[in-house]
């Protein structure tokens, strides 16, 4: 069937045969076909209109054959359109791959739906997804990877209500969640950082740091799946690890504090200690990584401070220096969300660095810089595709390097002992932010 187009010269209303795609189905035939018989009549009578009257009638022309469009739609996708199939859903192999990689993302698009992406390092394929809601950090991933845990925050109503803290325990298989315990609604809610919360080394209890701006930490019992209690621990904050009954602080006149458990989890000792950095004149960031026995602190300029955690007090070593009275007075600075990894079999340390002046500490870079921790002396330097907030090393013995930027949600994919590039995966959520591997 033909249609008409209306079209106006000064006053006068013309129309004109045209061919109109959708006209060719006999739904809209039937349903067109006494509008066009009455204006052609109407036009062909009067020949003149208004200029106000003759864009009524063609607008409401042209919301009509739109109507008509769509109430054949699916009529049109009955007819032309199979319908797909509901993916089946894969369960994950219970022995989890060293390269992949877990990218926690706080969306800050949308704080009240943080996500949890695993992508297989190897191939570059997304894997899951877990759903951790309100200010979301990281996951935490006990050694055998039996389940995963997932300090949580919701509210009643989404963005607002009553609040509820957890920890989720998901399946490491098919991503779904087998329990909860619900903790004190406290915990640390910041820029995400790994020390937020940790295991014990045993990885039977769970230690959560909170803040109100009160200090505390609580105690979950993740084999019985309940809460110990809370302590305070004024003065001092986040969790690192130190043995199966004992975890450290960092307190802000640059000391440790060292806190020991029973079996039950209950704390029968807190000790501060003497500082290990200056904080007024370099302050370490609080992003340390561990080596071992050794908690590999790192300060604003650069300079690394160890400390041995093999004893029952924390025992910091001689401080070195990331870069040389050359590459300093050329204004090189660690910085990042996650600006260190080690792999633990190489005894190397990777740092993310940049040019930059003070307050740059969490800058993004692209250059990674690897260190011999034994002998404290650069041996490698990486340049990155493009700019990275955060970096993370598998721990296997051909291990990847992983970098990605919070403001680019493209995962890149490394060799870590070459530094080669060997793939990148885009669109790896909305404010990527911290990097795990299993």
């Amino acid at each position: 069937m033909s249609s008409f187009v209306l079209t106006q010269q000064g006053n006068s209303v013309r129309w004109h045969w045209s061919r109109h795609r959708i006209l060719k189905f006999p739904l809209c035939q039937s349903m067109l076909k006494p509008v066009y018989n009455y204006t052609k009549w109407y036009f062909k009578r009067t020949r003149v209109l208004p200029s106000p009257v003759f864009l009524k009638a063609k607008l409401m022309l042209r919301k009509l054959i739109f109507m008509v469009w769509v109430l054949s739609m699916p009529v049109l996708s009955q007819a032309e359109i199979k319908p797909e199939g509901v993916p089946e859903s894969v369960v994950l192999s219970a022995e989890p791959n060293p390269h992949w990689v877990w990218v926690s993302d706080i969306v800050f698009h949308h704080m009240a739906d943080g996500k949890a992406y695993l992508v297989d390092g190897d191939s570059g394929r997304f894997l899951g997804m877990l759903s951790t809601g309100m200010g979301f950090v990281a996951l935490e991933l006990p050694s055998d990877y039996s389940q995963i845990y997932s300090p949580e925050t919701y509210f009643s109503r989404g963005t607002r209500g009553e609040r509820t803290d957890v920890i989720t325990f998901y399946d490491p298989r098919n991503l779904k969640p087998t329990g909860e315990v619900i903790i004190p609604g406290k915990r640390f809610s910041s820029m995400p950082t790994l020390n937020n919360f940790a295991l014990t080394d045993d990885d039977r209890f769970l230690i959560v740091y909170n803040f109100t701006p009160a200090q505390s930490v609580s105690i979950i019992d993740v084999k019985e799946r309940r809460l110990v209690g809370e302590t305070t621990t004024a003065g001092c904050a986040l969790v690192l690890p130190s043995g199966i009954r004992s975890f450290l602080m960092m307190c802000g006149d640059g000391s440790l504090m060292s806190v020991a458990l029973n079996d039950h989890g209950e704390v029968t000792n807190k000790q501060r200690n003497d500082p290990f950095f200056d904080p007024q004149a370099d302050p370490v960031t609080e992003k340390a990584v561990r080596w071992g026995d050794t908690w590999i602190f790192v300060s604003f300029k650069g300079d690394v401070y160890p400390v041995d955690v093999s004893g029952d007090q924390p025992k910091p070593g001689k401080s070195w220096s990331l870069f040389s009275a050359a590459e300093r007075g050329e204004s090189w600075r660690p910085g990042g969300i996650q600006h260190l990894a080690v792999h633990e079999a190489s005894g190397k340390l990777y740092s993310l660095v940049h040019q930059g002046g003070d307050g740059t500490h969490k800058d993004p870079g692209q250059d990674v810089w690897v260190y011999d921790l034994k002998t404290q002396q650069q041996i490698q330097k990486i340049k990155l595709d493009r700019l990275a907030t955060s970096i993370q090393v598998s721990k296997d013995d051909a291990p990847l390097m992983f970098s990605i930027f919070i403001g680019d949600p493209t995962l890149d994919v490394y060799d870590a002992f070459s530094g080669k590039h060997l793939r990148s995966v885009d669109e790896i959520g909305f404010t990527p932010t911290l990097l795990q591997t299993p």
